[in-house]
């Protein structure tokens, strides 16, 4: 069986994001990016999903700027074994639309006929978290989303997935082929060997553009502006219960 995993260029999550002075949107410039981490998830899971011998061969797929091959031979030096770059935009600041991206993967899984899609639940970016379930629509294809434990049935093509729901976990099984987007708790990526790293080198990568097929990208979302989060206030120190009630009464209003 093929897995494809989607593969998304973000800021790294130990740099703090700027806002750029103009506030149209966040400053990337000179900004250190990395893989998502919701899809280094996904790419580890695929990765052990053949080391058990339940996969032939794993195929990581990103769409945006060319700079994005940097993210793709990180999932190549982990162990994937070839990638695809959709390049859908000039600019580091454009990002691609689920929608949009939802319909670059429809048209690239009909090409390739993979038997599972894992990907990460959500970007750490923009938190959309709808990727997912757009493809899984536009493929007609089953879905299982916030999945922190994955198995695969090949004799029976049912993958049993549990899932975190606000009750607790809910265990599934979904018809392959199948959707399955990733939690945090599913595992924990390995990282490369310098080795890996070396032959990810030399592991096929396809470059296509989202002209080459025919998908329109332009946004159907406009940025009005962009701000940080207000500084966050100073504590203040009380001296009895009955202070503390009437400070949360009358200047917090939360009781």
């Amino acid at each position: 069986m093929k897995i494809l995993v989607p593969v998304k260029r973000v800021i790294d999550y130990n740099v703090k994001a700027r806002v750029k002075s103009d506030g149209s949107g966040v400053d990337l410039a000179n900004v250190k990016m990395s893989i998502n981490p919701f899809d280094e998830i996904a790419v580890e899971e695929a990765i052990r999903l053949k080391e058990k011998g339940q996969a032939s061969e794993i195929v990581v797929v990103s769409i945006g700027v060319k700079q994005a091959q940097d993210v793709l031979r990180t999932a190549l030096a982990m162990g994937a074994d070839r990638a695809i770059l959709v390049i859908a935009a000039d600019d580091v600041h454009q990002d691609i639309e689920p929608l949009a991206v939802a319909k670059i993967l429809k048209k690239v899984i009909e090409d390739e006929a993979p038997g599972l899609v894992i990907a990460g639940k959500q970007a750490i970016d923009n938190d959309m978290n709808a990727t997912g379930q757009m493809l899984s629509a536009l493929l007609g294809w089953s879905q299982a989303t916030f999945a922190s434990t994955l198995d695969i049935d090949n004799d029976n093509d049912i993958a049993r997935v549990t899932r975190e729901i606000d009750g607790g976990l809910q265990t599934i099984d979904v018809k392959l082929p199948s959707i399955v987007t990733v939690d945090l708790r599913m595992n924990e990526p390995r990282f490369a060997s310098l080795p890996n790293i070396m032959k990810a080198k030399r592991k096929p990568m396809e470059e296509k553009t989202a002209a080459d097929l025919g998908v329109d990208v332009t946004p159907r979302l406009s940025i009005i502006t962009t701000a940080e989060p207000p500084a966050r206030e100073a504590g203040i120190i009380v001296n009895s219960v009955s202070e503390l009630v009437e400070k949360l009464k009358n200047e917090a209003e939360v009781i």
